[in-house]
Parts: C-alpha cells; structure tokens; sequence
C-alpha cells in the first residue's frame, strides 16, 4: 500500500508543474494579450541576428522613431474600444503636413521678422484640418451610423486628394528653421522634445481614459452600446469625441513629422493607419470594443517599430516586411478572437 501511494505520487507530480505554467501563460494572456510573447520572440530572435539589437543606442533611437506611432495609436485605441476603427489617421497626417508647411511658408513672407506666431498658427491651421477630418468621421459614424470601415475609408480617399491638389505633389518646402530645430530636433533637459511631447500625450490620455466620465463612457460604448444608451450615456457624443481625439492626435504627429523632414509632404503617414491598428490589437485592444489600457498600446507601438528595426537589422526587404506586419495582424487578430472568447467563459 505504501509504495503504491509513493508510485502515484511520483507520477503526479510531474502533471502539476505543466499545469501551473500554462495556467500562468493563459492569466498574462487574458490579461495583456499576446504582446510579451510577440515581445520576447522578437528579442532573442533579432538579438542573435546581431549584436548591435540590443544596444542601448539601438534601443534610444527606436524609442525616438516610435513616437508618431505612440500618437496615432492612442487614438486609434480610443476608437477601437468604441467598436470600430479609423483608416483616415494617415490623411489626417498627411494634410496637417500639408495646410501647417503652406500657412507657415505663406505667413513667413509677410511676417518675416515673427516666427513663433508663424509657427503656432501654421500650427494651429494644420489642427484645425485634422479636426474637420475627425467631425466628419464623427458626424458620419455616430449621426448618420454609417459603418467605420466606409466612413473612414471615404474621408481617406477625399483627404488625400485634397493634400495632393493643394501641392501638385510637390514637397512644401521653405519652413521657418526654428520649427524643424526645435520640435524635429530640439532637446528639454537632454530629452528630445518628441519624447517629451509623446510622454505628455499618453498622460492625457491615461487620465481621460481612467479618471474622467468620457474614458467610462468610451468603455461602456464599446461593451455594450444599447445598454450605455439605456444608462443615459449620450452614446453619439461619445462616438463623436472619440473620433475628433484619434484625427488630433494624428494630426499631432503630423505636426512632428514635419518638423521632422522639415516640409510638408502628402505622403507622410501612408502606412500609419495598419501599423496602428496592429499596435492596438497586437497590445490586447479588442476588435470587439471595450478592452484596451493605454500603457500596454504604448508598448504595443514600440514592438511595432522594434520589429521593424530588427528587420531592417537583418536586411529584410521593404517588401517582405510589408508582408511579415501583415501576417503577424492576422495572427494577432485571430489570438484576439480566442482571448475574447475566453474572457467572456466561451470554449
């Protein structure tokens, strides 16, 4: 009897430390999504492709290249936890490049001896063309309930003809060189200005998201828009609002961009709007609405760009990484579905 207790107990032992990792893996996964995993893949695959990966310079200049997709991807999140999504974040780039360089440029040659109103109301044109993108997108989604995918895409396509038309095509060059030296390169207390304008963005938005009625009421909609309504949430303000948020935001980091490469340029942010989306979704941000953190969208948009470093590290074309983003979407998207259904007790 004794050693048949000893027998059994040897042999299920071995059965419980299976158990109590997976258990662990399945908790990170419900709770993060499948961003660590993507995360620590991608460092020991890209560290061993080189040495140079993971460096601390390495590793500064891709929290500098990851800013303007920290921006956008904000927005993006606040209206994927709405249910839907925003594919015009790319012209809302592209166009405040384009209206911000003009003004500036057109100011400059009346104004020559005062830069810094040239720069704040070029500045100030270029947000007031992203904000007409997001009331449309708003206005069309929320009022007339047309569907995300078509409002956005429309809007798209219109803003980017409008940037063209307003530039021939032509770069916009000819900006004030205190706008590019101070916003594009300038430094606060060794900080670049970017970092510093990306950190103070992703605090406003973490304090709307978790300390203001508008974050609960973005939340509440994208869980269940009939019952927010029914609990007196004014389901087509907060509709609305998100989608104003994710135009300026964008448009934030069009103004970047631009100081950047110091002209205003239509094809800035031609790729944004996937990156972003993967971003959101690849950081736990449901496609299903009601479930995103700011934090881990922060660190979902840095993978994004470390990804991309690390390809460009290991000499991966521009055209094979365009299809490896995709696929890893994809996958993401499908990982997202089965997080889904077991946070709601689905198997």
């Amino acid at each position: 009897m004794t050693i048949e207790s000893h027998s059994s107990a040897d042999t299920a032992t071995p059965q419980v430390r299976p158990n109590i990792f997976l258990s662990a893996i399945t908790s990170i996964f419900l709770r993060v999504g499948v961003l660590p995993f993507f995360l620590i893949a991608a460092l020991i695959v890209f560290s061993l492709i080189s040495g140079q990966f993971l460096t601390v310079q390495n590793l500064t200049n891709v929290a500098r290249q990851s800013v303007y997709l920290v921006l956008v991807s904000l927005g993006q999140m606040l209206v994927l936890i709405t249910g839907g999504f925003d594919l015009a974040v790319g012209t809302a780039i592209a166009l405040t490049s384009v209206v911000s360089a003009i003004t500036m440029v057109a100011l400059a040659s009346f104004m020559p001896n005062m830069v810094v109103p040239v720069i704040l109301l070029g500045a100030v044109a270029g947000f007031g063309a992203a904000l007409l993108i997001g009331c449309l997108n708003g206005l069309g989604i929320a009022l007339f309930g047309v569907s995300p995918f078509i409002m956005t895409l429309g809007v798209q396509s219109v803003g980017a003809g409008v940037a063209l038309f307003l530039t021939g095509g032509v770069p916009v060059s000819g900006l004030p060189y205190e706008f590019g030296d101070f916003l594009g390169f300038g430094r606060i207390l060794g900080v670049p200005v970017p970092v510093l304008v990306a950190v103070v963005a992703t605090i406003a938005i973490w304090l709307v998201m978790n300390r203001t009625r508008l974050g609960a009421h973005i939340h509440a909609v994208g869980g269940n828009v009939r019952a927010a309504n029914l609990s007196g949430v004014n389901t087509k303000k907060v509709l609305f609002l998100a989608y104003v948020l994710c135009a300026l935001l964008a448009s934030l980091a069009g103004l970047l961009l631009t100081a950047r490469v110091e002209s205003g340029e239509t094809n800035l942010g031609g790729t944004i709007a996937l990156e972003s989306i993967a971003a959101c979704v690849i950081a736990g941000v449901s496609l299903r609405g009601g479930i995103g953190r700011v934090e881990n969208v922060v660190l979902g948009a840095f993978f994004i760009v470390l990804l991309q470093n690390g390809m460009n590290i290991a000499q991966i074309g521009s055209y094979m990484q365009m299809v490896l983003l995709g696929s890893l979407l994809v996958l993401a998207v499908i990982l997202d579905q089965f997080r889904y259904r077991l946070l709601v007790g689905e198997r």
